[in-house]
């Protein structure tokens, strides 16, 4: 109002003025009439915006409101049958982002190529040093050097506080209640385990698992509940994957095996003997491995301890109900009271149903236990053909040792008759004057007479051995 007064005392004043300066004052009291206009219009939106998000806040508040009173009595009944899941966990590489953001493009000493699995599907494959790993899964750093290359060949089922730590033949990974930490994801031999895990928990958007949850009724929760955890359905995926990998190189091994030793018994030569060298060398590495899976599960079967420590959904089931029955205890609300002795029963029920999730861990792992012990059957049975083939093998190189040995015993008894022959014509052949060199003819007789000595005594010689039972009949 002070401008548009100074602008009409300005006009008055116009006529003492010329022309040129009324023109110049004009325009000032323009472009500040605009600025005015301008600054009130975007001033009037923002206090649209902010009522319009006040408004739009206050009914989204009544509307989850009427929800929760509307659905109250629904969801009291599937809370006891269902099973609540827990939320999916971040992606590795924003955690990595900005760290190594901050340290530039430097590549971390020490890291690995792991792949991240979760229940929703969701599958990304980044690279991430030991601390990175123990930070995520919540894992001492011994654990992590035993998936390392040193203990490559060993078979270790785990369990901690947050995670279970699986290393069985070439799968090593770190299962947690969200997720699965998988090492080495791009080898030959566990790339069908990640396609069983792409099939098992196929990828689902934030859609889907809304709308998941919200077509969930009694029923489903039921059938829900049948099923396994998370944690041990990826168990049973790796024991799975473990004896199908160990069920080829039985297999392999048997057929391998059977014409080999067929044709050593057949032949016993530097090359077949060669041939079951390498077969018997195999075998024993082969029946290493799968005693050492067998040990491992058998070990667990026997400890209910060990396998109830396994059931890491059912942790983070208790710990989140003792959560909420901690805060709901303090609240003043009546229904949050009820919420919270709510929580605290089915905390005691859940505790009374670890048998029941301990006897399904135990038929699962029973069901693997048996399959190995099936191969490790086979392979005994392999090995026990090929003992039996070495001892026939043994026993025709006895036979045929005894045979050289009969053998050089006739020979050696012949040489005996043919040095008393010898003796004979040495004594002969001496300068001695006998009336025998002058008979006439007596050269042949003396002869033929020698030699019918030297065959008797050999005939008797033989006779003796064979009476000793020295030589075969």
């Amino acid at each position: 109002m002070i401008r548009v007064t100074s602008s009409c005392c300005n006009s008055s004043l116009a006529f003492k003025v010329d022309e040129e300066s009324v023109e110049i004052v004009e325009s000032q009291v323009e472009e500040e009439e605009e600025e005015a206009a301008r600054f009130l219009s975007s001033a009037t939106r923002k206090a649209i915006v902010i009522a319009m998000g006040e408004c739009d806040s206050s009914f989204r508040r009544l509307s989850s409101i009427r929800h929760r009173n509307k659905g109250a009595a629904v969801e009291d009944e599937a809370d006891t049958t269902r099973i609540s899941s827990p939320p999916p966990p971040p992606p590795l590489n924003s955690a990595d982002g900005a760290a190594a953001a901050g340290k530039g493009k430097k590549k971390t000493v020490g890291a690995r190529l792991w792949m991240r699995f979760d229940r929703a599907g969701a599958m990304e494959v980044v690279e991430c040093d030991k601390s990175t790993i123990i930070k995520r899964a919540s894992v001492p750093a011994r654990d992590l050097r035993i998936l390392g290359p040193v203990f490559s060949h060993s078979s270790n089922i785990l369990a901690r506080e947050k995670a279970i730590v699986v290393n069985l033949e070439v799968i090593k990974l770190i299962v947690t209640a969200e997720e699965v930490l998988l090492l080495d994801p791009l080898r030959p031999e566990v790339l069908p385990l990640v396609e069983r895990l792409k099939q098992q928990f196929p990828q689902r958007t934030n859609a889907s698992l809304n709308a998941l949850r919200s077509s969930l009724d009694s029923e489903a929760a039921e059938s829900f509940q049948s099923e396994l955890p998370f944690e041990f359905q990826v168990l049973e995926i790796s024991l799975e994957v473990v004896c199908s990998f160990v069920e080829t190189s039985v297999a392999s091994l048997e057929s391998e095996a059977w014409p080999v030793l067929d044709q050593l018994t057949k032949s016993v030569n530097t090359e077949n003997l060669e041939y079951v060298r390498s077969l018997k060398s195999n075998l024993t590495r082969l029946l290493a491995r799968v005693q050492k899976v067998r040990d491992e599960l058998e070990h667990l079967l026997d400890d209910n301890e060990d396998m109830a420590d396994l059931y890491l959904t059912r942790k983070w089931i208790q710990n989140q109900q003792q959560s909420e029955a901690v805060y709901g205890g303090t609240g003043s609300n009546p229904v949050d009271r009820v919420a919270s002795n709510r929580s605290s029963s089915m905390v005691t029920s859940s505790a009374k149903e670890d048998d029941d999730d301990v006897e399904d861990l135990e038929m699962l792992l029973e069901a693997y236990f048996m399959q190995l012990e099936g191969m490790r059957n086979r392979i005994l049975t392999v090995r026990e053909y090929i003992d039996d083939t070495e001892d026939y093998v043994n026993i025709q190189l006895d036979n045929q040792r005894n045979e050289m040995i009969q053998l050089q015993l006739t020979l050696t008894i012949a040489s005996f008759a043919i040095t008393v022959y010898t003796l004979f014509i040495s004594l002969l052949g001496m300068n001695i004057k006998l009336p025998l060199y002058k008979i006439h003819g007596v050269f042949g007789y003396f002869v033929w007479s020698i030699s019918a000595i030297c065959l008797v005594i050999f005939m008797l010689t033989l006779g003796y051995a064979r009476w000793k039972k020295l030589l075969g009949s």
